[in-house]
């Protein structure tokens, strides 16, 4: 019977780069699928397209490292790890319209299920993401020495 274990260099290698990891594992994939049938996407495009009246609370989940590299305009932070419990400070009606992005769109999916659980109605994740918004062009801050 062979033992393995996990070295400290291993530990130290893994976290070198968070954002350099291998494809989603199979099970997060499913997970992910599951939870995008029980929460509505809407396009950047869509979205860009909304009268500013109109548009919904845009709220970046993404980590502040990801948030501080480039967001969308008009977003604010509230990382996925907080927003749970900051969401009524920024939104205290469960009415409100919010948009939520991530990278690609898949974090952005389990923070609107679980303020949809914390009783929000009218909650969407955006399609694709940051990565989505930014390659439709739409407006992005944070690039530069100026923003």
């Amino acid at each position: 019977m062979s033992t393995s274990h996990f070295s400290f260099s291993d530990a130290a290698a893994a976290l070198a780069d968070p954002y350099d990891v291998p494809a989603p594992p199979v099970r997060y994939l499913r997970l992910v699928a599951q939870v995008s049938r029980r929460v509505r996407e809407i396009a950047p495009a869509a979205y860009a397209a909304l009268p500013l009246a109109r548009r919904p609370l845009l709220i970046d989940v993404r980590e502040f490292s990801e948030w501080r590299a480039g967001r969308a305009v008009g977003s604010i932070h509230l990382s996925r790890g907080i927003l749970d419990q900051r969401i009524e400070s920024v939104a205290p009606d469960l009415s409100a319209p919010i948009v939520c992005y991530c990278a690609d769109g898949s974090r952005s999916l389990f923070a609107a299920e679980s303020l949809q659980r914390l009783g929000y109605r009218d909650v969407r994740s955006l399609a694709g993401g940051f990565t989505a918004w930014d390659g439709a062009g739409l407006p992005v801050i944070g690039r530069g020495p100026w923003d």
